[in-house]
């Protein structure tokens, strides 16, 4: 369980009394907003055992409003636990399994004639959920991928002539299988770039395993999940998230990050064989609004440099476009990400 004691901010981050004072003010309002946190966890992990970092991944992407790309073998809880969170939360899921022949119109919807009235009337498409999970996303054709990554960055949808509104709670969890090539249409970088964490779902520990292979005889009606949080709840949360503490050096950090993948000789990195391009400024907004979900959910209201190091790897590792020669040596763009985190400063 989240402790809920106000936290007192290290002298780092309080330079005046105005600051100081406006951070209690803050951890005030993370304590009276994060409630939901921990029980919303218990209920999760009632239903899927162990992939403790999805779950943590999840809660922020709802608390940022971010989008989620996930990469896994299939078998992982990908779609249990997104399933399992719109019932804890009291919101609509829907699940749609991308296939070489869909079309736009089987995401956003299309307009359909009604001949007793002789008029067209919108058929509204599934994208019209608070809860997306997209299986698979790299099965479907362009025009697919871009209407939905369109849906995503804009965040509403036109059938016709008319602009129809996502709900304010919408969040979109796409998933790639690593191992399957064959009939794919991989997402370009600039796609991938619009998704603000990529989570590799890895398999579960023997114990955890075990305990699965323990939980199997029961049926989904026999693991009741109790709602403990609303999407106001939700809502309301990411307000305060905006107004969480960021300290100057804190985010001079957060650029020293990203620009070391862009110019790495700056800061003595013998990395320019092994990065084609760097990351984008989306990481930039990413690390800044991802480190401040962590701090909320660890119950502050100021930023510490430990979540931003906790944030890195699933804001950029989806970001770097890493050469030839870094895959002919077996360097990933996660063994990069961890060599700048050892040699850039800290504040």
């Amino acid at each position: 369980m989240m402790d809920n004691t106000i936290l007192t901010p290290p002298a780092s981050v309080t330079g005046t009394s105005d600051v100081y004072s406006s951070i209690q003010k803050i951890n005030e309002e993370v304590k009276q907003n994060s409630s939901w946190i921990a029980p919303l966890k218990y209920e999760l992990s009632k239903v899927i055992i162990g992939q403790h970092h999805l779950i943590d991944q999840l809660l922020i992407g709802l608390l940022s409003g971010g989008h989620i790309l996930l990469e896994g073998l299939p078998g992982l809880a990908k779609t249990l636990a997104v399933k399992t969170l719109a019932k804890a939360i009291q919101t609509d899921f829907k699940r749609i399994q991308f296939t070489p022949d869909m079309l736009p119109a089987d995401i956003v919807g299309t307009q359909i004639y009604n001949p007793q009235q002789t008029t067209f009337e919108v058929k509204k498409g599934p994208i019209f959920a608070s809860l997306i999970l997209a299986d698979e996303i790299n099965r479907a054709p362009a025009k697919v991928q871009s209407a939905l990554l369109e849906a995503m960055q804009e965040k509403q949808v036109t059938i016709g002539d008319t602009s129809f509104k996502l709900p304010d709670l919408f969040l979109v969890l796409a998933t790639q299988n690593p191992i399957e090539q064959e009939g794919t249409y991989p997402l370009p970088e600039a796609q991938i770039d619009r998704f603000m964490l990529k989570v590799v779902v890895g398999y579960p520990t023997r114990e955890e395993e075990r305990k699965i292979l323990e939980g199997f005889d029961q049926t989904d009606s026999e693991i009741l999940v109790t709602p403990v949080a609303s999407p106001e709840n939700i809502l309301s949360a990411r307000t305060v998230v905006n107004r969480i503490y960021m300290d100057d050096k804190i985010k001079d950090y957060i650029v020293s990050l990203v620009y070391a993948t862009r110019d790495p000789q700056s800061y003595q990195l013998d990395l320019r064989d092994y990065i084609e391009t760097g990351a984008s400024p989306r990481a930039t907004i990413s690390l800044k609004t991802v480190s401040r979900c962590l701090a909320f959910m660890a119950g502050r209201g100021y930023v510490t440099p430990d979540d931003v190091k906790a944030a890195v790897v699933d804001v950029m590792r989806h970001r770097l476009r890493i050469s030839y020669e870094a895959e002919a040596e077996g360097i990933s763009s996660e063994d990069i990400i961890r060599k700048i985190l050892d040699t850039v400063p800290v504040p």
